[in-house]
């Protein structure tokens, strides 16, 4: 039962906070997600839309001492490591970019988001910048032990926060089109989260923590990119094409783009 109990709140959590507060969410949100290339001048984003992330990071910080949170975090990994002590199955290292990867997928399968794929690139490369830029103060500042104890960069969880950001980002994209693009992408980055409390790499106070600092990042860069692509572009229209290319065994990307 004590399995089980642990497995549910690894799982669970962050996903059920998620949709507890969807609603107020959504509306909060509403207004700048819409198009937020045309709404660059809008200020209606509320702080409502940042309880839930930042509930999740309140949670990772109040892990630090000896109270009832850290006690959760050493229970849940003497828990999964006596039950699987030989777990090793790294699909983290590449479930951290599904969510994010999928809104590209979708866009050369013909199916369209809420932004051109030149919008939807630049949101994630400033909702990236954002998140890796917070995890990597806060994983060299806080200076916490892996579980594993193979180094002092615990808190937070890097490939958790990628995944949420990814998640928040295809949900951002693709919740007018069907709500269950952005479930799939919270699936999975809640799967990849608790991988890495399973490969013995992560507190779960870890994992929360980067959820909630992926969400925010993602949350941050939709309100941000379109005051500063109006810095950078100004009132002048870009005419753009963007193809897939395949050089050197590698694929990428081609944009060609005139104002």
């Amino acid at each position: 039962m004590k399995k089980l109990r642990f497995l549910f709140v690894a799982f669970c959590l962050p996903v059920g906070l998620y949709a507890q507060v969807q609603p107020a969410d959504s509306l909060a949100l509403k207004n700048i997600t819409e198009n937020p290339i045309k709404t660059s001048n809008d200020n209606t984003f509320k702080v409502k839309s940042l309880i839930l992330p930042a509930a999740f990071i309140t949670y990772g910080a109040l892990s630090f001492g000896d109270n009832p949170i850290s006690n959760l975090d050493r229970t849940t990994k003497n828990e999964l490591q006596e039950d699987h002590p030989l777990f090793a199955a790294h699909l983290d290292n590449y479930m951290q970019f599904a969510p994010a990867l999928t809104v590209y997928a979708l866009n050369f399968a013909g199916i369209k988001g809420k932004n051109t794929l030149v919008d939807a690139t630049g949101i994630y490369v400033l909702s990236s910048a954002i998140m890796g830029g917070s995890v990597s103060l806060l994983k060299h500042t806080s200076h916490r032990l892996r579980p594993d104890g193979s180094s002092y960069t615990s808190f937070p969880s890097g490939h958790t926060a990628l995944a949420f950001a990814g998640a928040e980002f295809l949900k951002q994209e693709y919740k007018d089109v069907s709500p269950w693009y952005g479930f799939a992408g919270y699936a999975v980055a809640t799967a990849t989260g608790t991988l890495r409390m399973y490969n013995n790499k992560h507190w779960f106070s870890d994992v929360v923590a980067g959820a909630g600092i992926g969400i925010l990042s993602t949350k941050l860069a939709y309100y941000l990119y379109p005051h500063l692509k109006k810095l950078v572009v100004g009132k002048q229209t870009l005419s753009y094409s963007m193809v897939p290319v395949y050089e050197d065994k590698t694929f990428g990307l081609s944009f060609h783009g005139t104002f």
